[in-house]
This record gives C-alpha cells, sequence and structure tokens, in this order.
C-alpha cells in the first residue's frame, strides 16, 4: 500500500496514542483527539502495537472503518495496554521501554484464492462462522514464514484447524501503512 499520511500525520498519530496511554494509566481517563486534519477524521480501520524491547507487549484494533482514524487510535492504543487477553495491563513503570507501532488499514476484501494471498504486503483475516484469526502485514516476515505457515497461523488464531484455509474458511485481505515511534527518534 502506497502511503497516504504524512511524517506529520504519523507523528501525531504516534504521539496520541502515548499521551492516551500514559493518560489512561495515570487516571483511567482517555483523551480527545484534537485535530481537523481530515486525513485523521476519515474513517479507518488500524491497530496499535505496543513492543516492550521489541517483545509484543499488546496489539488490538478495528480492522474495518468504523470510526475516524484518531478516534481508533485512541480506542485502541487504551485496549493495547489494558485489554489484550495475552497479556497484563500495562503497568506505568513499563512506560519508558515501551515502543508505539501503528497499523492504518485499507478495508479487508475476500479473496477467490489463497494464491492471491502476498506475503509481506498482506494482512489477513481467516474466518468460518464466529471463529476470526487476523494477523498483520508484518507478522510472517518478522517470523520469516512462508504464505502455507501464515494461512496456517492464521486458522490457529481463529481458533481453527491449521489446515482450514484448504477446507473452506474464508480468507481476506488488507494492507496496512505501518509505523512506529522508532521510524522517529527523538
Amino acid at each position: 500500500m502506497s502511503g497516504f499520511l504524512t511524517d506529520p500525520q504519523k507523528r501525531f498519530l504516534l504521539r496520541l496514542a502515548r499521551t492516551t496511554i500514559e493518560t489512561y494509566l495515570a487516571s483511567g481517563e482517555t483523551v480527545s483527539p484534537e485535530t481537523d486534519d481530515p486525513a485523521l477524521l476519515a474513517k479507518r480501520g488500524a491497530f496499535v502495537t505496543l513492543k516492550t524491547d521489541g517483545a509484543l507487549r499488546g496489539c488490538i484494533g478495528y480492522p474495518s472503518p468504523v470510526k475516524p482514524l484518531a478516534e481508533t487510535v485512541v480506542d485502541a492504543a487504551v485496549a493495547a495496554a489494558t485489554q489484550d487477553f495475552r497479556f497484563a495491563s500495562l503497568r506505568p513503570e513499563e512506560l519508558d521501554a515501551l515502543t508505539v507501532e501503528i497499523s492504518v488499514l485499507t478495508p479487508p476484501r475476500p479473496v477467490k484464492s489463497a494464491a492471491e494471498v502476498e506475503v509481506g504486503r498482506h494482512g489477513i483475516i481467516v474466518s468460518r462462522g464466529f471463529q476470526r484469526g487476523l494477523l498483520l502485514p508484518q507478522v510472517p516476515a518478522e517470523y520469516g514464514w512462508d504464505r502455507v505457515t501464515y494461512l496456517r497461523h492464521g486458522c490457529l488464531k481463529a481458533g481453527l484447524p491449521g489446515n482450514a484455509w484448504l477446507k473452506g474458511a474464508k480468507i481476506e485481505v488488507f494492507e496496512a501503512q505501518v509505523f512506529s515511534e522508532s521510524d522517529f527518534p527523538a
């Protein structure tokens, strides 16, 4: 996906996510995004990923464009810090070691064949009935997965057998503009 957000917009969203997390951990309050930028007010799907010393510490978001991007980032930042069931809630003393990453998504679209999934370009959503697993496009690159391994992990994340993608599970793809605080050193 070609980037549509400018560096100042990315910086704004990264600061917004960090400020939201700091404020929420200190007071239980959320912040209101103060912007009139049309790109940040457009409805977009997005995920906030939190890492501590390079290790995943939380990742939550909205795959579909249901809210303005700035609001999506606020909600996802709080959820990634406090509601990712894989981790205990983030503690204030972890903030100094924390790196915030944001993935802004294109709307998901179904594919006719798993061969259409491009590792390194596409995020995937694998689903059957109410079971659904989502992996961001950067995940297979981080683990060195090929397409088959990627699809298998998407199935497993959905709580499905690893080969469900071969047996009628629905596959959707999306692209993401991914940026992190490490892209903008202070």
